[in-house]
């Protein structure tokens, strides 16, 4: 009884794995005809609906070239006040936001001290035009004694060197009055442009000294903007072309022509200075921040929209639309401009008229169907 019941046991282990065996073959018949299904919706995906403004055309067009510049406006003519001579500061009395008129005293140097000098070294001209005075007259009277026998040659040719000594005596005293006038002028500050006060730095009482900075005036009639240029970009740069400029605290964009080029660049750096004029009627103010482009040139290349352009491989890409299907067209880009105010750039390897997908309709996968929307744009 026990061999039989040992058969019938090894009998029930065979069956069971056989039908464990069936059913591991059956799930994986099934795996693979889900995978062969989802592979075949995924040839067969539905189609992306996109509308015309999507679907642009590479097309040859005329760029504007630019260059994007900052700068701060400062005034094209500003001038320091400074003290000429020694002294303590009086009659100080404009401010910053003053108007000043070219020539007018805005301050003088304590003069007391000027105006003795001037004193006395014009008394010591007079006393050297006395001095010349009496040569004169020594001259002349030994010039008739010389006539009547009286003195001999070298007493006259003695007091003809007194003469000149004199003479010149009274010129350095001369000379040294002029001198003591100009500093007692120069204890007068006076405005050397017409314009506004834009920084007052000394005080009435202060003692200065030669040189010593007290007021800066700045003229806003004439305003210019001051742009750093790289050497490679200011090689394409020329007097008279036009930019567009943004400046902080205004809401309407403004031109502005560049009128020069400094011919040396900037030690270290090897950068270039350019300058351009802007229209001071805007209520304009030195020191503010500007930014904007410089117009350079323009050239006509075939070209399609910047944001169009997809970086994500490792070589630039453009989709365009062949077949109703998504296609990735490599591409290499060359200049880049502005047309009508959107920004483009040059594309190597594209048919012109392609019809290739805005960069707003995102990434599709290669091979995507698809469908324009009828009666949208």
């Amino acid at each position: 009884m026990k061999l039989p019941i040992k058969w019938l046991a090894a009998g029930a282990v065979v069956a069971l794995l056989a039908l464990g065996i069936a059913r591991a073959l059956h799930s994986r018949e099934a795996s693979k005809q889900a995978l062969e299904a989802q592979q075949a919706a995924q040839k067969q995906q539905a189609s992306v609906e996109v509308v015309a403004s999507d679907l642009l055309q590479a097309q040859h067009l005329e760029l504007t070239q630019a260059l994007p510049i900052t700068g701060a406006l400062k005034a094209v003519n500003s001038a320091f006040i400074k003290a000429r001579v020694a002294g303590e500061l009086q009659g100080l009395g404009v401010r910053e936001g003053d108007f000043v008129k070219a020539g007018q005293v805005v301050a003088r140097i304590e003069p007391t001290e000027y105006q003795a000098r001037l004193r006395q070294v014009q008394q010591q001209a007079e006393a050297a035009r006395a001095q010349v005075d009496i040569a004169q007259r020594s001259l002349d009277n030994n010039k008739a004694l010389v006539d009547q026998g009286f003195i001999s040659r070298t007493a006259l040719d003695t007091s003809m060197n007194t003469l000149a000594s004199a003479q010149a005596n009274y010129k350095a005293a001369q000379a040294g009055a002029d001198v003591a006038g100009k500093a007692l002028d120069d204890a007068m500050l006076r405005a050397p442009i017409s314009g506004q006060i834009s920084q007052r730095l000394a005080q009435n009482g202060e003692r200065v000294g030669v040189d010593a900075r007290v007021l800066e005036v700045v003229d806003l009639r004439a305003l210019e903007l001051e742009v750093t240029l790289s050497a490679a970009d200011s090689v394409g740069v020329r007097p008279g072309q036009v930019a567009t400029l943004t400046i902080e605290g205004m809401a309407q964009p403004l031109r502005a022509k560049l009128v020069r080029i400094n011919p040396s660049t900037v030690a270290g750096s090897r950068s270039v200075l350019a300058y351009l004029a802007v229209d001071a009627s805007a209520g304009l103010r030195q020191g503010l921040f500007a930014q904007g482009t410089l117009a350079t040139g323009q050239v006509k290349v075939l070209a399609v929209p910047l944001d169009a352009v997809r970086t994500d491989k490792p070589q630039p890409y453009v989709q365009i639309v062949a077949d109703g299907k998504v296609v990735h067209a490599r591409v290499t880009l060359g200049a880049r401009g502005d047309y009508k105010g959107a920004a483009m750039v040059e594309v190597q390897g594209l048919p012109e008229g392609a019809a290739v997908l805005a960069g707003a309709v995102g990434a599709l996968r290669e091979g995507t169907l698809i469908k324009a929307a009828m009666g949208k744009s």
